[in-house]
């Protein structure tokens, strides 16, 4: 097997590259991810596509391989909400840990995973060391309740390596967006994808529909899934892969500024954080708006998922 007739027609330029079928697109991600690809092949898979964008379809594929290839986590009794968090903290505080104990006390099992992709920002991974939480294991469900960690190498040492290619070229890959995409768990999941430019609110709401995702879209802190805390933005949703938009954008200028840490290092995050838990500091609006909606998602994805009971015959 090779990938060498994937990158040919991947590989011609922005105006000459084919894009490819689902069904190849797999093919080709599932050879990298078992370890078939040399070095030379996964870093011409990284450029050429690059060059040339990702399609639905192409997500949708890659998707397929990855999803067959997870260490994924047990189902819980709730949907699980998704925290893919990848981006860190470049000028405003990583407080996607926030997020997720604020669904946790809304009696959701929710699930943070990631890994640090960019040496020069604050990483959740940080921000949860310096709280002394650590990286958990993938091999048991999430209750009711209770927020976890886990690690990009615990759910793929391939999908770890794709992801750290950029390290290597600077250019991100597939892999980036694919991580927003997926759900890491066997069961019902409400996965919160976010994104830093408009052409990728497209295409992901694209992919999510294509692949009857449950979901919420928005252009989240600096990439990760948090609402900005000093402005709502425009969040979707898709339930089973159908659309709805729930939040409008925030519009005009801003009447107040949150309180928000001076500086956005990993242990002034953590404390930032610990204040607002225990009631100290508010909810940044946006935030507990964010909050609400996923809750409500949830609750929808529930009763669509619910088993219909048999109807009762008259006698």
């Amino acid at each position: 097997m090779a990938i060498s007739h994937h990158i040919k027609d991947i590989g011609r330029g922005a105006a000459g590259a084919r894009a490819l079928s689902r069904d190849a697109a797999a093919d080709l991600l599932g050879q990298i991810l078992d370890g078939h690809c040399s070095d030379l092949e996964i870093g011409a898979f990284c450029v050429a596509m690059r060059i040339k964008g990702e399609t639905p379809e192409e997500m949708a594929g890659f998707l397929d391989a990855l999803d067959a290839r997870l260490h994924k986590l047990p189902a819980s009794t709730r949907p699980v909400v998704v925290l893919p968090s990848y981006n860190g903290a470049r000028k405003l505080p990583v407080l996607t840990p926030l997020l997720a104990a604020l669904l946790a006390r809304e009696g959701l099992p929710v699930l943070i995973h990631g890994w640090a992709t960019e040496e020069r920002r604050v990483s959740t991974q940080e921000v949860l060391a310096a709280g002394g939480v650590q990286p958990q294991s993938t091999d048991s469900a999430i209750a009711c309740g209770q927020w976890r960690f886990v690690t990009t190498e615990s759910l793929h040492a391939g999908l770890r390596r794709l992801l750290d290619v950029r390290r290597a070229i600077g250019l991100r890959n597939p892999a980036h967006s694919l991580v927003k995409l997926m759900n890491p768990v066997r069961g019902a999941a409400l996965v919160v994808g976010s994104y830093t430019h408009p052409e990728y609110a497209e295409s992901m709401a694209a992919t999510f529909q294509l692949m009857g995702s449950s979901a919420m879209l928005l252009r989240g802190t600096e990439g990760e899934p948090v609402a900005d805390a000093r402005r709502s933005p425009r969040m979707a949703l898709f339930l089973q892969g159908t659309p709805h938009g729930v939040h409008e954008a925030q519009a005009g200028p801003l009447s107040a500024l949150p309180t928000l840490p001076d500086t956005i290092d990993a242990h002034s995050t953590h404390q930032f954080i610990a204040a607002v838990l225990a009631g100290e500091i508010a909810v940044p609006a946006p935030i507990a708006a964010q909050v609400g909606h996923i809750v409500r998602a949830c609750e929808a994805l529930e009763a669509a998922t619910q088993p219909t009971p048999p109807r009762r015959l008259a006698a």
